[in-house]
């Protein structure tokens, strides 16, 4: 049986492996830099963000990572940074019980916005969430600076 909660200390070791796991994926299996200690950070001292996993028999097989973010149009938002599923247990429901509970939390926190990004070549992703009713907007382009710098 899959058991969705809420990730705990110790859990920051599971969901880095995947996130490596979901980089290959997403063809940039190089791209990871954060350490388990900053996730363990993150998570759990600074809780600039928050997951939740998926267990199966104690193995935590797929996470969603979020965290509130903010709109002037709309006020308190909440962004879902990632959700993965292992590869051989996608299709199972295990995905789509992991964005239910995300959106839960989403509606707990009274947000008005619930926000994720998604590849244009990922066409199962797409069709994930255009079947949970999602709105998928293609008229935002996307703007990132990158800095390199280490975090000790």
């Amino acid at each position: 049986m899959i058991l969705i909660r809420k990730a705990t200390l110790g859990d920051e070791k599971d969901i880095l492996l995947l996130i490596k796991e979901l980089a290959v994926y997403e063809k940039e299996p190089d791209a990871v830099e954060i350490t388990t200690e900053e996730l363990r950070s993150h998570l759990f001292i600074e809780q600039i963000c928050e997951a939740i996993v998926a267990v199966d028999n104690e193995q935590v097989i797929g996470f969603a990572l979020y965290y509130t973010s903010y709109s002037t149009w709309k006020g308190k938002c909440l962004y879902l940074e990632d959700l993965y599923v292992k590869a051989e247990l996608r299709r199972s429901g295990v995905g789509k019980k992991l964005f239910q509970r995300v959106a839960e939390v989403a509606q707990l926190k009274k947000v008005r916005r619930m926000e994720w990004q998604v590849y244009d070549w990922n066409q199962p992703a797409i069709d994930f969430y255009l079947k949970l009713d999602a709105q998928l907007n293609k008229t935002w382009l996307n703007g990132r600076l990158e800095f390199d710098y280490n975090v000790k």
